[in-house]
C-alpha cells in the first residue's frame, strides 16, 4: 500500500485478547487501520462507526456467535457488501457451509499463520475494491444511458456508449483474472516441489486437465501423498479457477446428514431444518467439488450421487424443485475401488462415471529423488514460521531420509522434519535429530516370530519360502528394524528384500499351518 492511498480499515472481532494482539501486530505494519472488539454485540456498535472495508470474525464467542453476528452485520446497508473472513478452529464441512450461509467469503483455520492471513486479507480487499469500481462504473453507465434517452441522441452515440461500457467491464475482468492467476500460482503447478520423472508425468496430466472439459477425475494414492494439493492444482489452473473449490471428506459426514449436506434442504424438511440450505453441489456450481475418501461413501448416497453426475441437477431434501448445477467433480481415494466393487461395497457404474480420467499419485518411496528437495523446502517453511534461518541437512541425515520407507508419505516427512528442527535448536540437522517411528514389521515377517527360537537344524522347515522367511525375520530383528542393515546381513540389496517381503505377505509364507 503506497503512502498516497487511504488506509483501509479492518475490524477484528475475537473474545481472546491474545488473538486480537497477534492479528493487529500482523496487519498494522502493512498499513491497515485496525479496530478491535471482543464480542458480536460490540461489533454491531463499532462497525457502523468505523465502516471497515473488511471484517475478521471469530466463530465461537460468548453470547452472540460469529455466524449470527455476520448475519446482523450484513443487515446494515453500509456493511452488506463488506467481505467477512471467519477465523475458527472448526473445519468440519458443516461449519464451512454455515460460514458461507451466514454471509462469509472465506475462512481461516486456527492456529492461523501470519502469511496466510495477510494473503487472504489482501486478496479479498482487492476483490472488494474491484467490485465497488464495477458498481460505480455500472451506475455511471446507467445514468449516462438515461441522459442519452432524454436527449434523444442518435443510435450511433448509443452504440458508442455500449462499446465504452464493454471496454470498461473487460478491463475489470482482466483485473479479476490477475487475482485468479495469483491464486493459481499459490495452489497450482508452481506450488509443487519435485524433480522426479514420476511427478513430471503427474504435472503433465494436470496441464492436460487445465485445458480439458472433462468433468470427473479420480485421484488414486496412499494417504499423505498430496491428493488434495493435486485437486487444487487442477481447479485453480483451469477455466473454473475463479469459481469455488469445495473440499468434502466423505468419511466425516454422518450418513443421516449426507443427503442434506450434498444436495441441500428446504425449511421444514426435517426436525431442525429452520431455513433453506444450499448443498455442496449448489455451492460448488461453476467451480469444483472435491470428494475425498470417496471409497467410504455410504451405498445409499452412491446411487443419488450417480444420478446427479448424469443429470447435472440436484433436488434439495423436502423440495420438488430441481436445481441445475455445473460442477467438476474431483474424487480421491487411498483404497482399491476395484476390490470394493468385487465385494459389492462400491457401485461399478459410479466408478466409471467418476473415473473419466485417472491420476495416480506415487508414494514417496517411489520418488526418492525428491526427498532432498522436499526436506529443504519444509525446513525453510518451518524455520520461517519459527523466525529462524533454515538449517542445512547433514549427509548422514539425508542418507537416513533416503533409506526410510515413509509409510506416511509426505505428511510423515513434514512431521519428521518439524520435530528435527525443534530437536536441533536451529543447528545443522543430523541423523540423531531424526526421530523415526518404529513401524510394525510386515504381517508375514512378524508371523515367523513363533519359529525364531528354532536352531538351524533338522527342525528348520524344508519349505524354501518358510526357511527364507525365518532368516529374513531374524535379520530384521538383529538389525532392530533397519532394513538396509538387514539386507546387508542377508547379502542382498534393499529392493530385493522388500520384493520378497511383499511377495511373502501375498502368499502368507505358508506359515499358518506350521503352528
Amino acid at each position: 500500500m503506497t503512502m498516497t492511498q487511504a488506509r483501509e480499515s479492518i475490524l477484528i472481532v475475537d473474545d481472546i485478547p491474545s488473538n486480537l494482539t497477534l492479528l493487529s501486530e500482523a496487519l498494522e505494519p502493512e498499513g491497515y487501520q485496525i479496530s478491535v472488539c471482543n464480542s458480536g454485540e460490540s461489533a454491531l456498535k463499532i462497525a457502523g462507526k468505523v465502516q471497515p472495508q473488511l471484517i475478521l470474525l471469530d466463530v465461537i464467542m460468548p453470547g452472540m456467535d460469529g455466524w449470527e453476528t455476520c448475519r446482523q452485520l450484513k443487515q446494515l446497508p453500509m456493511l452488506e457488501d463488506v467481505p467477512v473472513i471467519f477465523i475458527t478452529a472448526r473445519s468440519e464441512p458443516q461449519s464451512v457451509v454455515e460460514s458461507f450461509h451466514a454471509g462469509g467469503v472465506d475462512y481461516i483455520e486456527k492456529p492461523f499463520r501470519k502469511e496466510e492471513v495477510l494473503a487472504r486479507v489482501a486478496t479479498h480487499l482487492k476483490l472488494h475494491r474491484l467490485t465497488q469500481m464495477l458498481r460505480q462504473k455500472n451506475a455511471e453507465l446507467e445514468q449516462h444511458m438515461e441522459e442519452l434517452q432524454r436527449s434523444h441522441r442518435q443510435l450511433a452515440a448509443e452504440t458508442s456508449a455500449r462499446q465504452r461500457s464493454e471496454q470498461a467491464l473487460a478491463m475489470a475482468d482482466e483485473k479479476l483474472s490477475v487475482l485468479s492467476r495469483r491464486e493459481a500460482e499459490r495452489w497450482g503447478i508452481p506450488g509443487f516441489v519435485s524433480n522426479s520423472s514420476t511427478m513430471a508425468a503427474i504435472l503433465a496430466d494436470i496441464r492436460r486437465l487445465h485445458q480439458s472439459a472433462v468433468t470427473s477425475v479420480l485421484i488414486n494414492g496412499e494417504s499423505g501423498t498430496g491428493k488434495e494439493l493435486i485437486a487444487r492444482a487442477i481447479h485453480y489452473g483451469s477455466l473454473r479457477g475463479a469459481g469455488a473449490f469445495i473440499p468434502v471428506n466423505c468419511v466425516a459426514i454422518p450418513a443421516e446428514l449426507a443427503e442434506s449436506a450434498f444436495f441441500g434442504h428446504v425449511k421444514g424438511a426435517f426436525t431442525g431444518a429452520t431455513s433453506d440450505r444450499k448443498g455442496f453441489f449448489e455451492l460448488a456450481s461453476g467451480g469444483t467439488l472435491f470428494l475425498d475418501e470417496i471409497g467410504d461413501m455410504p451405498a445409499g448416497l452412491q446411487a443419488k450421487l450417480l444420478r446427479v453426475l448424469e443429470d447435472g441437477v440436484v433436488r434439495p431434501v423436502g423440495s420438488n424443485r430441481e436445481i441445475k448445477t455445473d460442477v467438476r467433480v474431483l474424487s480421491a481415494t487411498h483404497v482399491d475401488l476395484a476390490a470394493k466393487i468385487g465385494k459389492g461395497e462400491f457401485r461399478e457404474d459410479l466408478y466409471y462415471r467418476l473415473a473419466r480420467f485417472q491420476v495416480r499419485v506415487p508414494p514417496l518411496r517411489e520418488r526418492r529423488d525428491d526427498i532432498p528437495l522436499l526436506a529443504q523446502h519444509f525446513l525453510q517453511l518451518f524455520a520461517t514460521e519459527m523466525g529462524q534461518k533454515a538449517p542445512a541437512i547433514a549427509a548422514d541425515a539425508l542418507a537416513a531420509l533416503r533409506e526410510y520407507p515413509f509409510p506416511g508419505n509426505i505428511r510423515e516427512l513434514k512431521n519428521l522434519l518439524e520435530r528435527a528442527l525443534i530437536f536441533s535448536g536451529g543447528d545443522v540437522i543430523r541423523r540423531t535429530h531424526l526421530d523415526f517411528p518404529r513401524h510394525p514389521l510386515p504381517a508375514a515377517v512378524e508371523h515367523a516370530a513363533a519359529t525364531l527360537a528354532l536352531p538351524l537344524t533338522d527342525s528348520m522347515p524344508l519349505n524354501l519360502k518358510q526357511a527364507e522367511a525365518i532368516l529374513i525375520q531374524r535379520a530384521v530383528r538383529q538389525s532392530q528394524g533397519n532394513m538396509s542393515e538387514a539386507a546387508r546381513l542377508l547379502g542382498v540389496n534393499r529392493a530385493t528384500l522388500y520384493r520378497f517381503i511383499n511377495a511373502s505377505v501375498e502368499d502368507g509364507m505358508g506359515l499358518k499351518n506350521q503352528r
